[in-house]
């Protein structure tokens, strides 16, 4: 039994815009990381001088950056994990019970004194599993993640400057 995931019928609400996405690989997407010294330079930090800068900022950092946006979001899941084991372990033990029960093709498990046909070993894993994930929190897991991504990504979009060169394409002559 696979799990499919609809990433179209999650994207298909925002339109065209995540067609490339959709359509790339991992190792695609991420080609077109930039270097982590143009990623943190520290020579074009600034404050922005109105709103308007501040929206133009993020939207050319969110393009430019974006490879290492999604590193950052990844880096920010493995230390949410890291720093939560209950969580970390009931996603652990729930993929590794899915898997044995797919190994087994259909056929009852014998453990010698008694047999447990894949339904019984289903209800089992979720009688176990829900309290588990109930007591790991990952709403609030999640939420952190969410806010921590969102504090780390457009605080630095908005505060990493343009290049020079790109600064002055925008203006009108």
């Amino acid at each position: 039994m696979a799990i499919q995931i609809p990433i179209d019928a999650i994207t298909s609400r925002f339109g065209d815009r995540f067609n490339s996405i959709r359509s790339q690989s991992i190792g695609t997407r991420f080609a077109n990381l930039r270097p982590i010294s143009e990623f943190l330079d520290l020579k074009r930090l600034s404050k922005p001088a109105n709103f308007g800068e501040v929206q133009s900022r993020v939207n050319y950092n969110l393009s430019h950056f974006s490879s290492n946006y999604a590193v950052v979001f990844v880096m920010l899941s493995i230390y949410s994990l890291l720093t939560n084991f209950v969580l970390l372990f009931v996603l652990i033990l729930v993929s590794a019970s899915l898997w044995g029960i797919s190994k087994l093709d259909g056929r009852d498990l014998d453990l010698g004194f008694r047999r447990f046909n894949t339904s019984q070993l289903y209800t089992a894993l979720l009688c176990v599993a829900v309290p588990l994930g109930i007591w790991a929190s990952p709403i609030a897991t999640a939420l952190w993640l969410i806010g921590a991504t969102g504090v780390t990504v457009f605080g630095h979009a908005a505060l990493m400057d343009k290049p020079i060169e790109n600064a002055f394409s925008e203006e009108a002559v």
